[in-house]
């Protein structure tokens, strides 16, 4: 028999069992370990705090060592997602050591995608908050998986964040209801976000990269850029392009 209060909770945000990585799409998530730039990330505690969000198979370390090119005179907190990719006994998938995963697969489609998108970004979300004073300004800048990420930070709370930047990333598409609960006053707040991507990316099908610039293009303040002949990477040419965007929006500087 069913309560009235347990016909009130609502239904939780989980799909279906992934057929890639262990586990079902849109299971909660903690983000239990991190790299910090000097001072544990409060050296500079007046500059806005970047938290860096890798990609498939990635960890910690790399966004980590991307910042010196970014924003040296910022701090960062770079999150290890919390699926560790492993090689199960029989089939499915293969990652090295030290490889970690936001979702359970590297690049979802649908429902199994809002349902992962949002937890992800609840797991982060709820990092922030246990550990960057709420008064200080948050950047999240991911790559990939990350990057779809950092812009899904701002569909779950973006009063929280002063702005955001998409490297190589994507959106979720939205049709899992709950899972994208400020869609709706997005737009009005006018958040900055950066993104950029290869015109020769092999792992984001170009029709989902038309998709994201369209849905940034509705819902933030975009700066998009283009990097003719580049795949699924990072390029210095971006880095220039994302360190004056930093430099016009006041959010990062080029000297101490």
């Amino acid at each position: 028999m069913t309560t009235d209060a347990q016909a009130m909770q609502p239904e939780p945000l989980v799909g279906r069992p992934s057929p890639v990585v262990p586990g079902r799409f849109g299971e909660p998530l903690e983000v239990t370990q991190t790299r910090t730039s000097r001072g544990g990330g409060a050296a500079q505690p007046n500059r806005p705090l970047f938290v860096c969000l890798h990609g498939w198979g990635s960890n910690e370390d790399d966004l980590a060592g991307m910042m010196q090119y970014v924003a040296p005179y910022n701090d960062f907190a770079s999150l290890r997602a919390p699926i560790t990719l492993q090689e199960p006994s029989t089939g499915g998938f293969f990652a090295q050591p030290g490889a970690y995963s936001w979702l359970h697969n590297a690049v979802p489609s649908g429902e199994d995608l809002d349902y992962d998108a949002y937890a992800a970004a609840q797991a982060i979300d709820t990092w922030v908050a246990g550990n960057v004073p709420a008064e200080r300004d948050v950047v999240p800048i991911g790559f990939s998986q990350g990057g779809l990420l950092a812009t899904q930070l701002l569909r779950v709370h973006p009063e929280r964040y002063r702005a955001s930047i998409c490297l190589s990333g994507f959106v979720a598409p939205g049709v899992v209801p709950g899972t994208h609960p400020a869609d709706g006053r997005l737009a009005s707040l006018d958040i900055p976000v950066f993104y950029g991507y290869g015109t020769n990316d092999t792992v984001i099908p170009k029709f989902l990269v038309n998709e994201t610039l369209a849905w940034l293009e509705e819902h933030t303040w975009l700066t998009a850029h283009a990097y003719r002949g580049l795949d699924h990477s990072v390029s210095l040419e971006e880095f220039a392009d994302l360190r004056q965007w930093l430099l016009d929006h006041n959010i990062a500087s080029g000297m101490i």
